[in-house]
């Protein structure tokens, strides 16, 4: 039987073990969506946006680690997959991205929607090809394929339509790309064991290289009494009966884990590539340990570079060290967290506002009793269940994730940590659920995010994806105001004109509710969590809740205190 190229990359696929491909039909890709049609071991999902679409096979990707498949077809369908593509690859998730392109005959002609998928793409992607005749096949698709996986990151494969329809007869693609095992060598280790024997306090900054030596880690910190910060993407698999975390540092931190870091004599970095430098501590011996050799001393100066898989390098590692070390620092971070944490959960409290302080602080911040996010986030945090997928959008919503949602069970966490997007939590969350209907998966939304991608809520109805989306509705976005008000300006072109999204998500085929009053949350949020379909929690929160990083300096109080003056001012005006 005669084989096409669509047909063969599509068959290729489903015996790599894809079983989803997400995107946008039309024009170019029909040879390849046809295939799929044929195809029983791949379910097409059809997105009203094509990010959504590289969202959502992104998403897939860092849960499960295999290859997720995104399409767009000539042009403007392509170039719309580059949000979630450049959230990919930032996230080191191996994704393919299968794109149209004009006729072979109309290339480098000006022809309609005719863009340059290989230069448009370049910087998003570790291997970039367009396909212009049979002979280029397989070897274009293996190259694709085992860069996506191997590195991991992105690929992006360009198919004319007349290259995707015609015939195929060449053998079949073979995928050879699979990650190994990197441990450092002897003299490496001999010499981080010195420093950490010698130092008299450690402080660890863990991140998500590290989530699968978790044994290891909790070793780690348990010889050297270390106390240890984790990154958010860390909060999966390290933050659950970890006597030694004491949360996060940078803006979504806390002061405790500021302190751990500053008064630190040796700062060990395990399996993190920490982007934001200027919270890392200065004046500190630091070791760091990454499989990726580009990550060692890009973030801050670092001492010792270990390159090597933490699981195994810690294997190796623990024997070596010698020394017993006091728990002073140790417990002064416990000590400092557990404070931290106690005065958080008042503000979680559904009655804080009508308590003594409340009412003061209600006064000031909240004077029409809108719920509190601290609030929310702990509902979340009751009635999840302990294997439940939070997808988290950019901003606010992920402050208050980060801070009260605890990673206990399989519970597992995916935002743009790293890119940084608006909008990612719904297209992040189709993806998760598309993997298995029966699992709970909650979208924690801003109001902004949801707006911005508020077509794909259809996509959950259409495809029967059981996604619960809890909108913190602050009618702002919520992070540019605090960045403009720390800054000293007052808030300006951050209020959001939202209709009623409880009635939008209703029109939408989602059962959901508008929830006003904090006496109603809990139930609200344990009702929405127990029904299986897509259900969506339109809660409004306060606007002025203030999240102060974890040591405000002078010029951000300063800022904050002249900002609110010029907004007062402006109001009377």
């Amino acid at each position: 039987m005669t084989t096409t190229i669509a047909e063969m990359i599509v068959t290729a696929l489903a015996d790599e073990g894809v079983t989803q491909v997400w995107g946008v039909v039309g024009d170019a890709l029909n040879p390849i969506t046809d295939a799929i049609r044929r195809e029983p071991r791949i379910e097409w999902i059809g997105v009203r946006h094509e990010e959504v679409a590289a969202y959502a096979a992104a998403a897939q990707a860092q849960l499960t680690g295999r290859l997720g498949v995104c399409m767009g077809t000539v042009g403007p369908g392509s170039i719309h997959l580059l949000g979630g593509l450049y959230d990919a690859s930032k996230s080191h998730a191996p994704v393919l991205a299968l794109c149209g392109q004009v006729p072979t005959a109309e290339l480098r002609s000006a022809y309609f929607q005719e863009v340059d998928n290989d230069t448009v793409f370049a910087d998003v992607a570790e291997f970039t090809a367009t396909v212009t005749t049979s002979a280029q096949l397989p070897r274009l698709l293996e190259q694709a394929v085992n860069a996506a996986v191997s590195r991991p990151g992105v690929a992006v494969l360009t198919l004319p339509g007349d290259v995707a329809g015609a015939k195929f007869e060449g053998e079949s693609p073979r995928f050879v790309a699979r990650s190994r095992t990197i441990v450092p060598g002897p003299q490496e280790l001999a010499e981080a064991a010195a420093l950490l024997d010698r130092a008299e306090k450690v402080t660890l900054l863990t991140g998500i290289g590290a989530r699968g030596a978790r044994e290891q880690v909790l070793r780690l910190a348990e010889r050297l009494a270390a106390p240890m910060v984790l990154t958010l993407k860390a909060k999966e698999g390290l933050e659950q009966d970890n006597p030694y975390a004491v949360g996060q540092t940078g803006l979504i931190g806390n002061p405790a884990a500021h302190a751990a870091l500053e008064d630190c004599d040796v700062l060990f970095m395990v399996g993190t590539d920490f982007p934001y430098s200027d919270w890392y501590p200065t004046g500190k011996t630091v070791i760091q340990l990454d499989a990726r050799q580009e990550h060692i001393g890009r973030r801050t100066a670092v001492d010792l570079g270990l390159i090597g898989h933490c699981g195994p390098t810690l294997d190796a590692l623990l024997p070596q060290l010698e020394s017993t070390h006091s728990d002073k620092h140790l417990k002064a971070a416990q000590e400092a967290y557990q404070g931290w944490q106690h005065r958080q959960q008042r503000l979680a409290d559904p009655g804080h506002d009508r308590k003594l302080l409340g009412r003061i602080r209600r006064r000031l911040d909240n004077p029409d009793e809108l719920i509190r996010p601290e609030a929310l986030a702990t509902a979340l945090d009751t009635h999840a269940d302990d294997d439940a997928i939070f997808t988290t959008d950019t901003g606010m919503s992920t402050v208050w994730v980060a801070r009260f949602v605890t990673m206990r069970g399989k519970r597992q966490l995916l935002g743009s940590f790293n890119f940084g997007s608006m909008a990612n939590a719904l297209p992040q969350a189709l993806g998760a659920q598309s993997l298995d209907r029966r699992r709970q998966v909650i979208a924690c939304c801003g109001d902004g995010g949801l707006m911005m991608l508020l077509g794909d809520l259809r996509t959950a109805v259409t495809y029967d994806l059981p996604v619960v989306a809890i909108v913190f509705d602050n009618g702002r976005l919520g992070m540019v105001k605090l960045e403009q008000e720390q800054g000293g300006l007052p808030e300006f072109g951050t209020v959001l004109d939202n209709p009623d999204l409880a009635a939008v998500a209703a029109a939408m085929g989602w059962e959901s509710r508008r929830v006003t009053d904090p006496n109603d949350l809990d139930g609200a949020v344990a009702q929405a969590l127990s029904r299986r379909r897509p259900v969506l929690l339109d809660v409004l929160t306060n606007p002025d809740e203030i999240s102060l990083p974890p040591k405000p300096t002078v010029d951000q109080a300063w800022g904050f205190a002249i900002a609110k003056l010029k907004e007062s001012v402006e109001s009377r005006d």
